[in-house]
Parts: structure tokens; C-alpha cells; sequence
């Protein structure tokens, strides 16, 4: 070994590495250092939280309508009738079996009426599925925007206080403002990105949901139109 290398060598081994530790404040104190805009935000994560858990029951498919509820009603169609059919739909009452059944009660009368009435209905039941989904947009844009004005709150803050305390030459200062005023950026990112996840895979069921209205009214109009041939 070289004489250029051995300075190097007892170096690394007069100095064994200290293990990185990070000392992190508790959530709680986390949260008191974000400032009162912390508060705000966490109303809105409540909301959402609340809307999400009532949106996930109201939204299951044993509450909307399910794929076979509407294959059984296609099947007492097509080996039955269209009144027994209507019975079976009255007797449960969800959004699928309000769309069947407005499409069953006006299926002699004139198409293009029976498809209006059809249509009316299933916007309706749509818009009524998708009204609670609204408080998750609010607070899916709310939330970091709060987030971004205590981070900008509080950068004002920190720079007025280097500026009253002459801190110029202490970098402490500005790490420890910047840092706190982060907080409640990542706190509004932090309620804002599940409610907006949980937005979209809510209206990806409405979607399925008002897919599966149209098919199977579809596929029942055919039926009745077979049985109405023969």
C-alpha cells in the first residue's frame, strides 16, 4: 500500500460510523407545530372519512342492484312474463330494480316514451348515487390548498422573525421555520390524495353500476319483443 493511501486507511478506522438516527416529533406535536390551520385540515380528513364509510355501504352491489338480481329478473322475463318480472322488482326495491321497472310498466306504449321514462329514471337514480360523492371533491381541493397557504403562512413568518432577530447568520432558524411550515402542506397532501383515490373508485361503480342499468333494460326490451312476436 502506498504512503498516500495509509492517512486514509487509520482514518476510517479511528473514526467507526455512527448509526443515522432521526429524532421525530410525535404526530401530536407535529400537528400543534402546523399552526391553526391544522385545525381546518383536520375537520376535512373527518369529512371525508365520514363521506368515504357512508359512500362504501351505500355503494355495495347488494344495495344498488346486483349482476344476477338483474339475470334472475331477465330469466322470470323470458320464461314468464313481464308481470311477474314487475313483481320481483317491486319486491326489491333498489336503484337497478326502479330503472327495470319503469322500463317494464311502459314497455306496450310507444318506444321512444318508454325509452324517456327508462332514461329519466336511471338519471335520476344516477344523480342521487353520485350527489354524496361532492364532499369528496371539496375536500380533495380544499385540503392542500389550505395545506400550501399555512406552508406560505408560515415561511412569512420565519423570514419575519430572521429579520426582527437578525438571524441572517443562523441557518437554524430558517431550517427549523421551513420545516415547521412544511407540516401542513404534507398534512393537506395527506388527507387530499386517499379522498381523491377514494372519488375516483366510487364513480368507477356508478359507472358499472349505470353500465349494467343499460344492458340489462337492453337485453330486456329484446326479450319482451320476442315474447310480443309470438
Amino acid at each position: 500500500m502506498n504512503h498516500l493511501g495509509m492517512p486514509l486507511v487509520l482514518a476510517l478506522q479511528s473514526s467507526p460510523a455512527k448509526p443515522h438516527s432521526i429524532d421525530l416529533a410525535s404526530l401530536y406535536e407535529m400537528v400543534l407545530d402546523g399552526g391553526p390551520l391544522m385545525y381546518p385540515i383536520g375537520l376535512c380528513s373527518v369529512i371525508a372519512l365520514a363521506f368515504v364509510v357512508e359512500r362504501f355501504t351505500r355503494l355495495r352491489s347488494t344495495s344498488i342492484g346486483t349482476r344476477r338480481f338483474a339475470g334472475d329478473v331477465l330469466e322470470i322475463v323470458k320464461a314468464q312474463g313481464s308481470q311477474p318480472a314487475l313483481e320481483v322488482c317491486q319486491q326489491n326495491p333498489t336503484p337497478l330494480s326502479r330503472i327495470l321497472e319503469a322500463g317494464l310498466l311502459h314497455h306496450t306504449g310507444p318506444f321512444l316514451e318508454m325509452e324517456k321514462v327508462v332514461e329519466d329514471t336511471g338519471r335520476r337514480e344516477v344523480k342521487r348515487l353520485s350527489a354524496g360523492l361532492r364532499p369528496l371533491v371539496v375536500v380533495a381541493m380544499i385540503a392542500p390548498l389550505l395545506g400550501l397557504l399555512g406552508t406560505v403562512w408560515g415561511m412569512i413568518g420565519t423570514f419575519t422573525n430572521i429579520a426582527v432577530q437578525d438571524g441572517l447568520g443562523k441557518p437554524e432558524l430558517l431550517a427549523g421555520g421551513i420545516s415547521q411550515a412544511l407540516i401542513t402542506t404534507a398534512a393537506g397532501l395527506t388527507v387530499a390524495i386517499p379522498t381523491q383515490a377514494a372519488y375516483y373508485y366510487f364513480k368507477s361503480r356508478i359507472d358499472r353500476f349505470a353500465r349494467l342499468a343499460e344492458d340489462t333494460h337492453a337485453a330486456m326490451w329484446g326479450l319482451l319483443n320476442a315474447k310480443g312476436a309470438q
